[in-house]
């Protein structure tokens, strides 16, 4: 299962080197899914020639760009194998390694194999960097055991992949979503290649966005911060009164600006930033409540 955005360079390539890893597993009983979440590109086109031409393959175009998370969702709910193995367009994660995942999945008697990455050729230290910090800090605000240093690229059953589908949420992170279902889950240590063609899909931008519905979806702990914040001002406007009467009743000084306008400034600081936590959650509990489609289908293509 395979969510495109922007890969028309990677199509063919991907497809081949999908196609014949599958064979190695499955013989001819396998399919796979491309879904174009409306890219600019000739990605579809790409995909149209491909189920034109080869076989075993469903493309499925979406009637704009919905995001990743939400195209891998499209994905899942189109794929009926008995295993489904998730994987993006840009081969940094190697088809290859299905043999050896499916392998990793009948010793474990696990339900998902999760590849982990060891190596992140490609990337730069800033990215590598801050990709492990955040895993780390997800996995200490999470009640989840979500794994840390692992992506999207993972091989699950069936069970597994429709119940994701199924999940309503809006704001998806799949990696948590999976994590959350339970069942028996094994690592699979790998070396993540480059990039084959084109631009990486998540620039800063959009990484902080993904980090923030991480965040969201699977912690409380922002809106638990706020209580610490607010626990915390009542201990310093304790400690200044008392100050202020002791000052008051004995130092004999004259009052000042200064220290009034800080605790001012800080008292406000806290209550904006608790308001802006309160209000994050509370804009995605109203967009859900709208019920709207978590994406639309434009065009379905199956290989002859």
């Amino acid at each position: 299962m395979v969510p495109c955005y922007n890969e028309e360079g990677s199509i063919a390539e991907l497809i081949r080197r999908c196609r014949q890893s599958a064979f190695d597993v499955a013989g001819n009983d396998f399919e796979i899914v491309l879904v174009d979440d409306g890219s600019a590109d000739g990605t579809w086109q790409a995909i149209s020639a491909e189920t034109e031409h080869g076989r075993n393959i469903i493309g499925m175009k979406l009637s704009r760009n919905f995001g990743h998370q939400v195209a891998l969702t499209a994905g899942l709910s189109a794929a009926t194998g008995e295993l489904v193995l998730v994987i993006d367009a840009d081969l940094q994660d190697p088809p290859e390694l299905l043999s050896p995942m499916v392998e990793v999945m009948k010793r474990e008697d696990a339900d998902v194999v999760y590849g982990q990455r060891k190596t992140r050729a490609g990337e730069s230290w800033f990215k590598t960097r801050s990709a492990s910090i955040f895993y780390r800090l997800l996995k200490q605000a999470s009640s989840l055991s979500i794994p840390v240093d692992a992506g999207d690229f993972r091989l699950m059953t069936n069970r597994v992949a429709q119940l994701i589908a199924q999940m309503p949420e809006r704001d998806r992170f799949i990696r948590g979503m999976v994590a959350s279902v339970g069942f028996k889950q094994a690592p699979f240590l790998y070396d993540r290649d480059r990039r084959f063609s084109g631009e990486t899909k998540y620039p800063l931008s959009k990484m902080v966005h993904f980090a923030i519905d991480a965040c969201l979806g699977f912690s409380s702990t922002l809106l638990r911060l706020s209580s610490a914040a607010a626990a915390l001002l009542l201990v310093a406007i304790v400690v200044v009164s008392v100050y202020s009467l002791y000052s008051w009743l004995y130092l004999e000084v004259v009052p000042g600006w200064s220290s009034l306008m800080i605790s001012l400034l800080v008292a406000s600081f806290f209550q904006l930033a608790s308001l802006s936590i309160i209000s994050e959650y509370i804009g995605r509990i109203y967009l859900s409540t709208k019920n709207r489609p978590l994406f639309i289908v434009d065009k379905i293509k199956r290989s002859g």
